[in-house]
């Protein structure tokens, strides 16, 4: 699959671009290749072509492929980037390295009991959707205390969709700066190059990776 390194390289021309426009280094940014509902073949198409990061929504499908995948590819970092239950935690905990959808005190304590010991970003409600998951912006500091025993690596967040992204990523690095938290965990294929010039660490790139 040679275009899987062609649109490789165009993504990550992209984001260099913009972190260069924001006076940001690029290797600040890392970028994740969001592979749900790809296949195994997809995924390994852009890990020849030097991806390493990957996110994945489901526990379930998650464990379906990557296994394997990591047996062939050891060095692969593996991102939980969907809701997560609680019941899941143990079994997240064994498959990824990061977890980007912590939102609430339930999840909290499960990935405590399941000795989860890696990055952590918190996910907020940046819009007050009601039908989106995410902890409340007015009940974030009160979350980070209880969340104080897990490693949290900063914060994630949905923008609403068909508005403009930008505000809501100003936000959230205003709320990352306010509680002392440096990562950002913002923009996917749309809008990934205004939330590196508005200071995410990480972008969730899905579609632009894997079609043309």
């Amino acid at each position: 699959m040679p275009d899987a390194a062609a649109r490789l390289h165009a993504i990550q021309s992209a984001l260099a671009d913009a972190a260069r426009v924001a006076n940001r280094v690029p290797a600040d940014v890392t970028l994740v290749a969001v592979s749900k509902n790809r296949t195994v073949d997809e995924i390994e198409a852009l890990i020849d072509a030097g991806q390493r990061h990957f996110g994945e929504n489901r526990v379930q499908e998650a464990a379906t492929k990557w296994p394997e995948l990591r047996s062939r590819h050891p060095d692969v970092v593996l991102h939980m980037i969907g809701q997560l239950q609680s019941n899941k935690a143990e079994e997240a905990a064994a498959l990824f390295d990061v977890i980007h959808s912590l939102d609430r005190p339930s999840l909290a304590a499960a990935l405590v009991k399941a000795r989860w010991n890696g990055p952590t970003y918190v996910q907020v409600n940046i819009g007050e959707e009601e039908q989106k998951g995410g902890v409340a912006i007015g009940d974030l500091p009160a979350f980070l205390d209880q969340a104080r025993d897990l490693q949290v690596a900063g914060l994630m967040a949905i923008p609403p969709a068909e508005v403009e992204p930008s505000p809501y990523f100003a936000l959230l690095a205003k709320l990352a700066r306010r509680h002392g938290v440096s990562g950002l965990s913002m923009g996917m294929s749309g809008d990934y190059r205004a939330a590196v010039m508005l200071g995410a660490t990480v972008v969730r790139v899905g579609t632009a990776l894997f079609e043309d």
